[in-house]
């Protein structure tokens, strides 16, 4: 089923099906359905209500070449929590969130990014659950959240930096995060702490630092449109007393610095156009994880909003030793098919195109399709070996349905604060 297509023109072929698959269908959801609202109601002041949030989803990852191997991803999550708000600007969740695969019965107890390398070795049966906890204060510009983070996309890296897909599969980070919004100018910083060791464990302790900020350099609603991104993300993997433990510490950095345009037309069928450059930086502060210590790579990508739902998005990239932490192989050196292999500047064209539509307040459906056409360059293998990387056109489908609902349990009248 796998099969390699490497011609440009089946390249084009597939870049005008994908049009055509995403119009076809009546629907709603893109990853733009999986952002959460951080902002806390003031209206909802005492109110006390169970909440459900489930996205289900089947992707088929058609992949090919030398990068990455093709998989699918048929399953859902749940976020079963009773949420609380004893104040005006205090929010307080606690419940569990669970991941299930169509024909899985035994799960890592640990999210699977990188899990071989510094989680844990214990399973789950039946689905794999990790509690939900998080706690929020709201002051005027300002949020402070301690416990699950609003992570994902709420970060609004981009792909190089973050692969959409790990919201599917990635637990809810948990850490500390601020929130910071001003009219022309929003933050967010966060740690994710994704291990945590206790006294002669055995696997390294890690966690995420992360940066990203959007600087305004007009009104927003203005014909033309300017902005800034600036994004790092680092992770730390260390551990002063692990036993039988011969990993290094470890310190990984990525970098994005970008300018963006946006043309707004505000037509019926062409809502907005948008441009955006960024250059990338990658360096291996400490320990030898990965077989290059810094690279760098430059990502342009264009978007087109045909409706408020309805998105075609064009990317470039290419890159020198580049290495992504949570992004996509496409966008980075090293091969995941074969741990001796790196390629001498590849490049990656892609093509998404996404509809959507919500049904009513919480509730969603829609697809996505991705087509990258990769160029490996040249391969070199540990062993000195190089030969001529073999480009492929290489694809995603995902259909998901996304049901968010909240059922009040009962409003306590409110206290003074």
């Amino acid at each position: 089923m796998k099969r390699p297509v490497n011609s440009l023109t089946k390249y084009c072929w597939l870049c005008a099906i994908a049009c055509l698959f995403t119009t076809a269908l009546n629907a709603q959801m893109t990853d733009q359905v999986l952002l959460n609202d951080y902002t806390i109601n003031p209206e909802k002041h005492g109110d006390l209500s169970f909440d459900l949030d489930a996205t289900l989803f089947f992707k088929n990852n058609e992949f090919d070449g030398k990068f990455l191997k093709g998989y699918s991803l048929p399953g859902m999550w749940l976020q079963p929590k009773f949420v609380y708000n004893p104040l005006s600007y205090l929010q307080l969740e606690v419940g569990a969130h669970a991941l299930i695969y169509r024909g899985a019965y035994k799960y890592p107890n640990f999210a699977y990014n990188d899990i071989a390398l510094w989680k844990g070795t214990q399973y789950q049966k039946g689905a794999h659950i990790v509690p939900f906890i998080r706690a929020q204060v709201a002051m005027k510009n300002l949020n402070i959240v301690l416990g699950n983070i609003y992570g994902g996309l709420n970060h609004a890296l981009i792909e190089p930096l973050y692969n959409p897909e790990l919201n599917l599969t990635a637990d809810p980070e948990a850490g500390v995060q601020i929130l910071y919004d001003i009219p022309r100018f929003h933050l967010d910083l966060w740690l994710n702490w994704e291990s945590f060791i206790f006294n002669k464990d055995t696997h390294q302790e890690a966690f995420t630092l992360g940066l990203s900020t959007k600087t305004l350099l007009n009104n927003k609603d203005s014909r033309w449109h300017f902005y800034m991104p600036v994004q790092v993300v680092g992770q730390h993997r260390g551990g002063e007393d692990l036993v039988n433990n011969h990993r290094p510490v470890s310190t990984l950095i990525n970098g994005a610095l970008g300018i963006g345009a946006t043309r707004n037309f505000n037509r019926k069928w062409f809502k907005r156009l948008h441009f955006e450059g960024d250059v990338l930086g990658y360096y291996q502060q400490s320990g030898d994880l990965w077989p290059h210590n810094k690279g760098y790579g430059l990502y342009a990508r264009s978007t087109v909003e045909l409706r408020d739902d309805f998105l075609i998005n064009a990317g470039y990239f290419i890159c020198k030793d580049f290495i992504s932490l949570f992004g996509s192989p496409y966008y980075g050196a090293v091969s995941m098919t074969d741990e001796e292999l790196t390629f001498d500047k590849p490049q990656t064209l892609s093509l998404t195109a996404e509809y959507y539509r919500t049904f009513a307040k919480h509730y969603g459906l829609g697809a996505k399709l991705e087509v990258y056409y990769s160029m490996p360059g040249d391969m070199k293998y540990a062993d000195g070996r190089r030969e001529k990387g073999e480009k492929t056109t290489n694809f995603t489908v995902g259909i998901y349905v996304r049901v968010n609902p909240s059922f009040l349990i009962n409003k306590f009248g409110k206290k003074p604060e």
